[in-house]
Parts: structure tokens; C-alpha cells; sequence
């Protein structure tokens, strides 16, 4: 069987020589219906849409020479990586790959620009977290479709506080009723555009990529609101070892500052506290950061954990007395969570360690003894700081 996976760009008019050449000399041609209706004329075909439908419609055809018809290119989140996987072995060697025009490339020359430089992304039946992707300092490039089209990968932009963001919108590219969108997240959040559409965003606005370890007066303040100071929290990310894809919660957020940190290391952040001063605070700081993947929720813990997505690293900064049943719930929802607990007093530290313990973790324990420099006059003094344990928990 000589087999041709053919991209076909965004239809006829944009069909390489290569592919007009392998849809001419095809014995029968497979496709989803929309392309076969348009490049057929009169071949055999067989519409199919999916992978397996593909193959299963090649492998019993008892045709030699087949073409599989894939929208744009065939290398650009394309059915060709999964056909490719499932044939036969002794298939492989005589499948031919044609490259076709790529639904980024159409757009990019639509819009006059060049694309090199934007994040490329499907959220075309994949899962798909818009709001992490625009945090990574370029424009980002949506192949949409399925459960996530353009309205609602703005709904989640406008929601994280990101309305504002400018975004452009390729609907039908290269079909008569092709239209060309710009706006904000905002206005187009929750409307309905065609199911062959991709979307450009700009990148997030304020977001600074740094080290942990943010100075303190970077950080807007009020009294009565506590904070965890610079040293605890780089050293506090340090033991947490963020990645990238992680989900984390910051029990007891106070002004923000770990769940901000977090947030400029981690895809997604929950920052948990029940007292509302704190959060309207919290918010100015989120926004005055940029970390736009970090999502505030008024409560107190345990109750608030109730529903949040499973996390990989957890921070607890204040626990109102509920330290034993917070780390009980978090065992619950999430055995294998790194944990770091920060604790000024003897009785927190005791609390922490024998509730780890009683559940299964190895708690190791940290004091950070920081004093910092004070001028008096032409002196420097070092000024103590209150100590503080670190208490750091995985299962044994």
C-alpha cells in the first residue's frame, strides 16, 4: 500500500503542488467530510474524522494508492502523529508525509506579522490553560476547537483579570466566510465564533520573571496583616522545589507574598484566608505582580480545601488552629504533596511535627535565624529577626 498523509493547508487555494499532485494520482482519498467535499470532485472517498477511522478505512480499502487528506500541516498538531503511530510497521516505510500550510502560518500572513516568535498551542480537544500560557512573556498562538473555543479561552482570561488583554481571532482562514477579529479577552469572552478558528493573545502584562526571594517593600503592606519575609519564603521555595506544571496551595496568604512567589514559578496557585482586609490587600498585590495564575479563595482551612484542584506543593503560613486537620485533609486529597510549614511558636513546630508523623511523613525540621542591617549614624547594627522552623513533610 503506497500511502500519502497530505496537509492540506486551509483548502484549495492553498494546496502545495506536492499535494495537488498526490490527490490527482490517489486511487481513493480520505478525509474528514468538509475537505473532501471541497477537493474530491468525483474521486473515490471514504469521510472519516478520526485516527482510527482513517487507518481502519485504509487498511480495508484493497486500494494501492491512498491519500489521507489533514487539515493545514501535516507536522502541526495533526492526526499524522497518531496514524503514523498505529499503522503496521511494515506500513511505515512506504507512507509518504506532505507538509501543508499551517493554520499559524495563514494567520501570521493575514495579520502582516511574522510568527517566530509566539507560543504555539492547541487547545483543540486537549486540555488547555490559557492563563498560564500568556504568563511565559510572548504572544501565544491558540489552535482552537471542540470545548475550548476563542469565547471561552477569553472567559478564562477575563475571569484571572486579564479583560483587558488584546486578542485577535482567525475565523474560517481561507474559506469565503473568513473574518479577521481584534478586541480585548473581554469583550469577546463568551461569544461564538466558527469551529475552524485561532486565536492570538498578547502576553500577560506586569509579570516578572525572577528568582524567588522578592524584597519586602516591593510588596504593598498594611497593619495587622502579616507576611512572610523574603528569607523564609526564597528558602521556603527552595525546600518545596517548585516545577513548572505544578499546582500549589498557600494555606493562610495573608499579603500574598509565598502564594505570589509560587505563582511566578508554578503553572497554577490557590492562595486560601478567611479575613477579608487581607484579600482585597492580596488582590492589589496579585495584579501589582502580574501573577494572573494565582487564584485567591476567601475561607478558612480545612473547609476551603473542599473542591480545589489536587496539589503537588503546599504551603501552610497560618493554620487559625486547625493545623492537625489542615495536614489530615491535605493527606486525603493528596498523599505525595510536598509540604512546608512555616512556624513561629514552639506549640505550632510540636503540632507539625507529631501530625506528619502520625500520617506517614518524614518531617525534617529548618530555623532560619535571620538578622538584618541597621544604620545608626555611621554604624551598622544587625537586627535580629524572630526565628522561624521551616518543617518540611513527604511520605516516607
Amino acid at each position: 500500500m503506497k500511502l500519502t498523509l497530505t496537509g492540506c493547508g486551509c483548502g484549495r487555494d492553498s494546496l502545495t503542488a506536492d499535494a495537488q499532485k498526490a490527490i490527482r494520482g490517489a486511487e481513493l482519498l480520505i478525509g474528514p467530510a468538509r475537505l473532501l467535499e471541497e477537493l474530491a470532485e468525483g474521486k473515490p472517498s471514504c469521510a472519516a474524522a478520526t485516527p482510527n477511522a482513517m487507518l481502519e478505512a485504509a487498511l480495508s480499502s484493497g486500494k494501492e494508492n491512498i491519500c489521507i487528506l489533514l487539515s493545514g500541516d501535516s507536522g502541526f498538531y495533526s492526526s499524522a502523529r497518531l496514524l503514523l503511530r498505529r499503522l503496521p510497521e511494515e506500513e511505515r516505510a512506504g507512507v509518504r508525509l506532505l507538509p501543508g500550510i499551517a493554520s499559524v502560518q495563514a494567520f501570521a500572513s493575514r495579520l502582516k506579522e511574522p510568527w517566530q516568535g509566539w507560543r504555539l498551542c492547541s487547545a483543540h480537544g486537549v486540555e488547555c490553560d490559557p492563563v498560564w500560557e500568556v504568563c511565559q512573556g510572548s504572544p501565544v498562538f491558540f489552535l482552537t476547537g471542540g470545548k475550548n473555543p476563542p469565547g471561552q479561552l477569553c472567559a478564562w482570561l477575563a475571569d484571572a483579570g486579564l479583560g483587558l488583554l488584546q486578542v485577535r481571532i482567525g475565523e474560517n482562514l481561507g474559506l469565503a466566510e473568513e473574518r479577521i477579529l481584534s478586541g480585548t479577552a473581554g469583550e469577546f469572552a463568551g461569544e461564538v465564533f466558527a469551529p475552524l478558528s485561532v486565536l492570538l493573545a498578547a502576553p500577560a502584562p506586569g509579570r516578572e520573571r525572577r528568582t524567588p526571594g522578592i524584597p519586602d517593600a516591593r510588596f504593598l503592606r498594611e497593619k495587622g496583616i502579616p507576611m512572610t519575609k523574603q528569607e523564609v519564603r526564597a528558602t521556603a521555595l527552595a525546600k518545596l522545589s517548585i516545577r513548572p506544571d505544578e499546582t500549589c496551595w498557600d494555606i493562610g496568604t495573608g499579603t500574598g507574598s509565598v502564594a505570589i512567589e509560587l505563582a511566578l514559578q508554578a503553572r497554577r496557585v490557590y492562595g486560601i484566608e478567611p479575613d477579608s482586609e487581607a484579600l482585597s490587600l492580596a488582590e492589589k498585590n496579585r495584579r501589582a505582580f502580574g501573577a494572573w495564575n494565582l487564584r485567591l479563595i476567601p475561607g478558612r482551612a480545612p473547609e476551603a480545601l473542599a473542591g480545589l484542584p489536587k496539589p503537588d506543593a503546599v504551603f501552610i503560613g497560618g493554620s487559625g488552629g486547625e493545623m492537625k486537620a489542615i495536614l489530615r485533609t491535605i493527606a486525603e486529597i493528596s498523599p505525595e504533596a510536598r509540604i512546608c510549614i512555616s512556624a513561629v511558636t514552639v506549640e505550632n513546630l510540636s503540632a507539625a511535627l507529631q501530625t506528619l508523623r502520625g500520617l506517614g511523613y518524614a518531617p525534617a525540621v529548618t530555623q532560619l535565624s535571620v538578622s538584618r542591617g541597621k544604620t545608626a549614624g555611621d554604624l551598622t547594627l544587625m537586627q535580629a529577626q524572630n526565628p522561624v522552623w521551616l518543617i518540611t513533610g513527604e511520605r516516607a
